[in-house]
């Protein structure tokens, strides 16, 4: 099957109450991102923008995505550049109110590091290879490696893997703070929905705040504002009441 046909399922999405599992599924072309798989992915944030949920980010057949499909990125100009095809898709994942983790078994090269870069969250498998390899095609990582990797890694470490197009292994990915956690591969998907887990039973409100609270960095007025409503929410006093409770019956 060549990158130009249209996959029968290229994104399979399993939706739950609570979270929700995409998988990418091209095994023709190692899951690589193609504009059909893109829209998909606008289509699937427009879901999970109006009712939030968990995502969970995962590749079929042991690979994460191996990139951009290069079949339809060689036939892209200038004009196709500035649409920031992926660019769009992935600022518009990391932007989900719930967060996003990433599940990476196997490679995830050029777009695929790209959408992992946009999760809050990544794991891995032993067999993990990472990295941004774009330079050696002739074109840079335009899609938020340059600018999302410093802040995962730092800059030195970024420019090295950027200019050199360098892949990473797990257990370098694991050191270099690029993944938080490496994993089994058969224990993968455990992983990841144990995280999950952990991530629902907290208050869903203050989970998106905090999320918010880590893009907006250093500006404290408007973490100190996210916290200003948090105080009056009635879920604080609920929690907050249990957790006296529990303590005085010890």
């Amino acid at each position: 099957m060549s990158g130009q046909q249209r996959d029968a399922e290229p994104l399979r999405v399993d939706r739950r109450d609570d979270r929700v599992i995409a998988t990418l599924d091209r095994p023709a072309v190692r899951n690589a991102i193609d504009r059909d798989l893109v829209d998909r992915l606008h289509a699937l944030c427009g879901e999970l923008e109006a009712d939030p949920r968990v995502l969970v980010i995962a590749g079929a057949g042991g690979v994460f995505a191996s990139g951009a499909d290069i079949a339809q990125l060689r036939e892209r100009g200038a004009a196709d550049a500035l649409e920031g095809i992926n660019t769009r898709v992935f600022a518009r994942i990391r932007a989900l109110p719930m967060p996003v983790i990433a599940a990476i078994d196997g490679y995830a090269l050029g777009g695929g590091a790209e959408l992992a870069y946009a999760a809050d969250i990544r794991i891995g498998s032993p067999s993990l290879k990472i990295g941004s390899p774009e330079t050696g095609l002739g074109i840079i990582a335009a899609a938020g490696a340059t600018w999302r990797l410093p802040e995962i890694v730092g800059e030195a470490r970024a420019a090295e893997l950027l200019l050199t197009g360098r892949v990473l292994d797990a257990e370098t990915a694991l050191a270099w703070g690029l993944v938080s956690a490496i994993h089994p591969a058969d224990e993968l998907d455990a992983a990841a929905h144990a995280l999950v887990d952990r991530i629902v039973a907290n208050d869903p409100l203050a989970t998106q705040y905090t999320k918010r609270a880590l893009r907006a960095g250093h500006d404290t007025g408007a973490v100190l504002a996210l916290q200003a409503e948090l105080f009056e929410s009635p879920e604080k006093h609920r929690r907050m009441t249990r957790f006296l409770e529990r303590r005085q019956r010890r």
